[in-house]
């Protein structure tokens, strides 16, 4: 199963690689689907997919790293 996400992304973290750790951490896959990066703030909408208990985490982490993450809402299934 996954999650449709935004992930907004402080001035801070716009050049940290959050998402490949995330990937590296996590046993998750995420699909980005349509991103805006600028030198103080970015976004991105991303799918992103694994076993409920992983995504949850995954979507824990982020928030724990500062990012600010949006469910959008649908349920994507793998």
């Amino acid at each position: 199963m996954g999650v449709r996400l935004k992930l907004i992304f402080p001035e801070q973290y716009v050049r940290e690689p959050i998402i490949a750790t995330m990937v590296r951490e996590m046993n998750v896959t995420p699909n980005i689907r349509r991103a805006s990066v600028e030198e103080h703030y970015g976004w991105i909408i991303l799918e992103l997919t694994g076993a409920v208990n992983d995504t949850d985490a995954a979507i824990s982490w982020l928030r724990q790293q500062g990012i600010e993450v949006e469910l959008l809402g649908d349920v994507i299934e793998s």
